[in-house]
């Protein structure tokens, strides 16, 4: 029974961040747009950063304004906001700036929603707005800021604490929010979102691929071997598996950074010479003494553990009794540094974009790289929405708010629009029965063929 919900979950309309399964990809039939022209309808948000997640009859947003933390719910037919709700927010917890109080995606049983503030913890609201229960967490200890968004399973809601310290991976029930199971983690920081697979939780985390009983917690899979730092979530198509992640090949100089910011030069870094740098932030607060001043042997502690592989991996799963297996099909090593956005498979072909407006394509099967370049002369810059596919046709969008449509194809992938929407782009669209929803710096947008 419980796999069967677990299978019905994965196999539901785009309910949470990335749509089924978090594969990034609408499985319809629908025609959906080759261009942007008149929206169906476009609707005004709170600021915000977490991607749209849906119903058949709702969209659900999280923002963050006047140290409220926002969710909004819109009608999908005609983009009417029905109701907004919020929490106060307890606490600023240090981030990266990218890292905003309502990044993290919503997720949705198909009636009720579930969203996670970092700076609060999880919040549980009907349909119709009312809300169902708030269960405290926190605080967290995550240089950048948690970064994984919650997944529905079965009757549960998943969350995966990974921090510098006392990781852990939760079930907690939909109906009243009480927590199910808790299991530590060995992972420290990390951002990836999970998946389902058969009966577990897969997690891709700094140097380890993890799985956890959906049931129980149990620990199911400890797989080593690959990147120490994993920033975009992975996908998993069948029973392979595909993430990035980096590392470095020696630690980063401290005196190249003392040279930078030392402007005292007493040799070490204090809060005022370093700063908003998040990293740096990091290493004063959670390394040797704690006393926020970071000297030489805590930065060096620090860059240690980031040293390691970089690159593209494909990993082949195994599910057995009480257990999965892993096995590495190919990688490919070179740098996916500061990567936000997450692989995208789809014919095949694996798309992989980067800052700048970089894509590289490879052969899923084999790893080959079927072609690297530039998406388009239109659309450099900064990504952080992870690309998405539905009727042949992929959908990126850069933070700049530029969003390119392109014809899907491994080796010559053909350019069939670009819209501006000339304010910034950081949530991933939705896609659902021939519409995309797209939520930009102060609206939220629904494009359907004509």
């Amino acid at each position: 029974m419980l796999l069967a919900l677990m299978l019905l979950s994965a196999a539901e309309d785009w309910t949470r961040f990335r749509g089924p399964n978090g594969s990034g990809v609408a499985t319809d039939k629908s025609a959906y747009p080759p261009s942007f022209t008149k929206p169906t309808w476009r609707s005004a948000v709170r600021p915000g950063k977490s991607s749209p997640v849906l119903t058949a009859k709702h969209v659900f947003l999280t923002a963050f304004e006047d140290d409220k933390l926002y969710t909004q719910c819109f009608e999908r037919s005609t983009g009417k906001l029905l109701w907004e709700r919020f929490v106060e927010k307890t606490r600023s917890e240090s981030v990266n700036a990218l890292n905003h109080p309502a990044a993290l995606s919503p997720a949705t049983d198909g009636e009720n929603v579930y969203v996670f503030f970092k700076d609060f913890g999880l919040v549980s609201y009907s349909a119709a707005g009312k809300l169902r229960w708030k269960t405290p967490l926190g605080p967290f200890a995550n240089v950048m800021g948690i970064g994984a968004s919650p997944i529905v399973s079965g009757t549960d809601v998943i969350l995966n604490i990974d921090q510098v310290e006392d990781s852990y991976i939760a079930a907690f029930d939909c109906k009243n929010g009480e927590i199910r199971w808790k299991t530590a983690r060995q992972e420290p920081d990390s951002w990836g979102s999970p998946l389902l697979y058969h009966s577990s939780i897969l997690t891709v985390a700094r140097g380890l691929i993890g799985g956890h009983l959906a049931s129980s917690g149990k620990r199911t899979l400890n797989y080593s071997g690959i990147p120490p730092t994993i920033v975009a979530s992975p996908i998993l198509a069948g029973d392979t598996l595909y993430f990035y992640g980096y590392g470095s090949d020696t630690p980063a100089p401290f005196a190249a950074k003392l040279a930078r910011q030392d402007k005292n030069n007493d040799g070490q870094l204090s809060p005022d010479e370093y700063g908003d740098d998040a990293y740096t932030r990091g290493v004063g607060k959670y390394k040797g003494n704690r006393d926020g001043i970071v000297n030489r042997a805590e930065w060096d502690e620090r860059a240690r553990e980031t040293l390691g592989l970089n690159g593209i991996f494909a990993v082949k799963l195994t599910a057995g009794l009480g257990e999965l297996k892993a096995q590495e099909l190919w990688r490919y090593e070179k740098s996916f540094s500061y990567i936000v956005p997450g692989p995208l498979l789809y014919d095949g072909v694996l798309y992989a974009v980067k800052n700048g407006g970089i894509l590289t394509t490879f052969d899923a099967a084999t790893g080959k790289v079927l072609k690297t370049g530039r998406i388009s002369s239109q659309a450099t810059g900064g990504y952080s929405a992870s690309p998405v596919a539905a009727d042949g046709k992929i959908y990126l969008a850069n933070e700049e708010g530029k969003l390119v449509i392109l014809k899907a194809s491994g080796t010559e992938w053909d350019l069939l629009s670009t819209h501006e929407f000339d304010e910034p782009i950081f949530a991933t669209p939705a896609l659902s029965q021939g519409a995309v929803y797209v939520r930009t710096g102060t609206a939220l947008y629904k494009y359907a063929s004509k």
